[in-house]
Formats: structure tokens, sequence, C-alpha cells
């Protein structure tokens, strides 16, 4: 039977639904070799400027970049200031390549997530979103891009999916405590790598607050016969509590042979984003929409995907 777990939201409208910028057009390490997390306040104020004047003001906090479980209470509140001075909110954290069955390092992996939950909480932020990917592949890491290359895969026994389930159960409690949702992204090769096998996991799982991302599009730039968009989101939307967004254009032989796939616009990708938003409205989706784009002038992408989405959400 399937739930929801749509967040107790008020009733959204396009000029007030919550829409966020991903962080991908800001290098998580410069040319001098200082990671974001460590930047000078400078550098933090120069791109939430960026960020507000592309028309966000909201912004998704990956660990890649900035991580709150390891940053001193007054550079939060520096941050944050900071944040707030250019009207950008952060509603959010993704905890990402962390993945708590990771070999050889579960134990930190989830002693991590457990204190990122923390950290999110006394962020005041809205939601806990992570995985089961892991780091890229050295192949991953010299493609052009890095779904063209194999990456890690779970492995196919039922102990490791039941130790997944339960790990992400004893976070999915946690976050219950302090008041968050847990929301699962979808990304290949992981129990979270196909429609079914995801639903199977968030179902598995038990817990009211613990729901889906439903980041299709992860799946649909493969460079291998996937699964059609349209039963991926019929599928995983029902269980929907946050949401990643972007599109990639695809082509591919018919008899499965080859497969290639670029970045686009939300507008002019595979994915018809006009019907899964009528899709995900009809069911009751009332979480924050948050924006991706790799490649090029991502920040720029995501602006012009904000208007997009807001031409789509019900009108006032």
């Amino acid at each position: 039977m399937q739930r929801s777990t749509m967040q107790e939201n008020p009733h959204y409208t396009a000029e007030t639904w919550p829409i966020a910028t991903c962080l991908h057009g800001f290098a998580p390490t410069d040319a001098q070799g200082v990671n974001m997390h460590d930047a000078e306040p400078e550098v933090w104020d120069d791109m939430f400027a960026q960020i507000e004047e592309v028309g966000f003001n909201l912004a998704e906090l990956a660990d890649s970049h900035v991580r709150p479980a390891d940053l001193s209470p007054s550079r939060r509140d520096e941050f944050l200031a900071i944040a707030a001075s250019h009207g950008v909110g952060i509603p959010s954290v993704h905890l990402q390549r962390q993945s708590v069955i990771m070999p050889g390092h579960e134990e930190r992996n989830l002693e991590y997530a457990h204190r990122t939950i923390d950290a999110a909480a006394e962020w005041g932020m809205q939601v806990f979103s992570t995985g089961l990917h892991q780091p890229f592949s050295e192949a991953q890491k010299k493609a052009l891009w890095f779904w063209t290359a194999e990456g890690p895969k779970d492995p196919e026994d039922r102990e490791t999916w039941d130790l997944a389930v339960s790990r992400i159960r004893e976070l999915g409690k946690h976050a219950a405590e302090v008041g968050l949702p847990v929301a699962l992204e979808l990304y290949e090769d992981t129990y979270l790598g196909t429609a079914d096998s995801a639903v199977r996991f968030v179902e598995a799982v038990g817990l009211d607050n613990v729901g889906l991302n439903p980041d299709v599009a992860n799946l649909i730039r493969l460079h291998r016969p996937v699964e059609d968009w349209r039963e991926l989101y019929a599928k995983t939307l029902p269980y929907a509590n946050y949401w990643h967004v972007k599109n990639y254009t695809r082509d591919e032989a018919a008899d499965g042979s080859w497969a290639t796939s670029v970045p686009s616009t939300m507008e002019t990708g595979l994915i018809n984003y006009r019907q899964v938003f009528r899709d995900a409205i009809k069911l009751g989706f009332n979480g924050i929409i948050l924006t991706e784009q790799y490649g090029g002038d991502s920040l720029g992408v995501c602006a012009t995907n904000q208007k997009y989405i807001r031409s789509l959400l019900p009108k006032a």
C-alpha cells in the first residue's frame, strides 16, 4: 500500500512555493586549495550575492561545500548572517556520498549523519536529505560527465540490504525526535536505484518522516537502458517529501545498444515536467523544490528553471 510522506505545510502558490538553488555553480575548493567550508566571509558573501542577484531566496546546503556538523557555532552564525543579509535562507542540508553501508566507512558515516541531523535542527533547517551513493570511482573522476562511467554498486545480499534499512531507520527516528523529515535520493546502482527498489526500501524503513527525494533525472541520464521516466515518477511521487529537479536531453538506439545524454533546462529535456508537476500536485506534494544543474552556468540555469517551475504551479 502506498503512503504519502508529504509535510504538513500551508497550501503554497506559484508565488510562495519554496524553491531553492543548489550550490553546484560554486567550486567546493578554490584555486588555492581552500575549501568553501573554510573560506573567508568575503567568499561566502560573494556566493550569496550571486544567488540573490539571480532571484533565489533559498539555497540547499550540500556538505560538499559546507558541512554543518563540522562548523563551529561562531562560523555557523556568521554563515547564516551573511546568507540572511542577501535575503537567502537555508532550508535543507544534503549529505551526499556518505553511504551508511560504504565498506570500511559504515560507522564513521553513520555517526556523521547523526551529527548532521543535530546540526540541521540547530540551524533551523526543514529537511535532512541523503542517499546511499558513495564517492566517485577513479573512472568517474576522469570522465567529462561522471554518470557516463561506472561507479560503486550496492551489493545484492539481503544482509547488507537489511543493514542499510536499519541504519536509515535509526537516522529517521533521530530526525523525528528533532522534528525533521528524511528524504532519500534516487541514485543508480544503490538500493534507491530503481523505482521498485526505492519504494520497497522506504516501506521497509517504515517511518512516516522518511520519504523519497524522487530525483528521476539521476536515472534517465545514464548511458544505458533506463526505466521510463513516467513510470519512475508514478511509483515514487506518492512517497516524495523533498524534490531535486533537473533535466537532460537523451537519445538512444531502439535496440538498447547505445544511449547518450547531456544536461538541459527543465523545459527542453526528456522529462515533461509540465505533466509531472500536475501529477505531483494532484497527489498532494507540498515540499521544498531544489533546482540542480551540472555544467555551464549552473546558477543561471537554475534561475531559468525556477521561473519555469513557477509557471507550472497553482496560481493564487
